[in-house]
C-alpha cells in the first residue's frame, strides 16, 4: 500500500510539473514574441507624437535627416509643446485633402461593389457546379492572381488605351473590380459547403438563385469578409495603377498625395498620414475575426 501510494503521489507530482513547464513554456513563447511587436508599434508611437509637435521641435529632432548630414534622429516619449496645429492645417485649410480623401472612398466602395457583383457569383460557380475545363479555367485565375501588376501594366494600358478610359477613375476600377484574388478567397469559403446539402435543396424543389441565397452566402460569408476586408487594405493604398492610369492629380487617391509632402512639411505629413491610417485600422479591427477564419480556412480547402 506505501509503494502505491508513493506511486500515485509521483504521478502527481509528475504531471504538476508537466503543467508548469508547459505553461512557462507559454510565457517564454509570449516574451519573445512581445519584443518585436513592440518594435512593430515605434513606427505609428512616432506618427502619433509627431504630429502633435510643432515645426521647430520636429526640426530640431529630424535634423540628421533634412540636412542629409549622417547620425540618428533624437526623439521624446512626449513632445514638450503639443500643438494641433497640423491638423487645424490640415483639415480646415487644405481642400485638395478632402478631394483626394473622397476619392479614395469613392473607388475603393465601388471596387468592393463590384467585386461582390462580379467575384462572389463567379466563386459560386467554380465551387457548387460541375463544368468542362472547370479545373483549367481556376488554374488561368490562380496564375493571373499571382500576376504582379508591372506585368500586365502595358496590355492594361493599351486596353483601357482603346476603349477611351485613359484618364479616368474607371481605368483603376474596371480592372480592380474584375481581379481574380476575391474569386479566389471566396471559392475556399464556398467549396467548404457539403455538395450533399445543395444536392439535397435541389431535390425539394428550390432554385439555383434560391440555393445561392440561403446556403452559399451565409456558410461562406467567411470567404466573402474576408475578401473585402483584404480588398479594402490592399486598394485603399493603391498607388501603381492611379499613377499609371491617371494624369489629372485632382482624379488622385489619398495614398498618392503622401508622397507629395516635403519633409520640410514633416508635421503635416505626420497628421496627413494619421488621419489616413485610421479608416485601415477600423476595418482591419472589425472585420480581424473573419479574416483570420477565412484565411485559414481557404488555405485549408482551397
Amino acid at each position: 500500500m506505501l509503494f502505491d501510494h508513493l506511486s500515485v503521489r509521483d504521478g502527481s507530482v509528475a504531471k504538476r510539473m508537466r503543467r508548469l513547464a508547459a505553461g512557462l513554456r507559454i510565457y517564454v513563447t509570449e516574451a519573445a514574441l512581445l519584443l518585436p511587436a513592440l518594435l512593430a508599434c515605434i513606427p505609428v508611437f512616432i506618427l502619433v507624437t509627431g504630429s502633435v509637435m510643432g515645426r521647430g521641435e520636429l526640426a530640431a529632432y529630424l535634423l540628421p535627416v533634412l540636412n542629409d548630414s549622417g547620425g540618428y534622429i533624437d526623439w521624446k516619449l512626449m513632445p514638450d509643446y503639443p500643438t494641433f496645429e497640423n491638423y487645424q492645417r490640415l483639415l480646415l485649410e487644405t481642400p485638395q485633402f478632402f478631394v483626394l480623401f473622397w476619392n479614395s472612398i469613392r473607388m475603393t466602395a465601388v471596387i468592393l461593389l463590384g467585386q461582390l457583383v462580379i467575384g462572389v457569383p463567379a466563386a459560386w460557380a467554380f465551387a457548387a457546379y460541375e463544368f468542362p475545363l472547370r479545373k483549367g479555367v481556376l488554374t488561368v485565375y490562380i496564375v493571373l492572381m499571382l500576376l504582379p501588376f508591372q506585368v500586365t501594366m502595358l496590355s492594361g494600358y493599351l486596353v483601357l488605351d482603346g476603349m477611351g478610359l485613359m484618364n479616368t477613375q474607371q481605368a483603376v476600377i474596371l480592372p480592380a473590380v474584375f481581379s481574380t484574388f476575391p474569386v479566389f478567397i471566396c471559392y475556399g469559403g464556398f467549396s467548404g459547403i457539403p455538395k450533399e446539402m445543395l444536392d439535397s435543396a435541389r431535390m425539394d424543389g428550390a432554385g439555383e438563385a434560391l440555393i445561392f441565397i440561403r446556403f452559399g452566402l451565409p456558410l461562406g460569408k467567411g470567404g466573402i469578409l474576408s475578401a473585402l476586408v483584404l480588398g479594402f487594405l490592399e486598394y485603399w493604398n493603391l498607388m501603381e495603377q492611379p499613377l499609371a492610369f491617371l494624369e489629372d492629380k485632382a482624379l488622385w487617391p489619398l495614398s498618392l498625395y503622401l508622397p507629395e509632402i516635403g519633409w520640410q512639411q514633416a508635421g503635416y505629413a505626420f497628421a496627413a498620414s494619421l488621419i489616413t491610417l485610421i479608416p485601415a485600422v477600423f476595418v482591419f479591427l472589425s472585420g480581424q475575426d473573419y479574416l483570420e477564419k477565412g484565411i485559414v480556412y481557404t488555405g485549408l480547402k482551397g
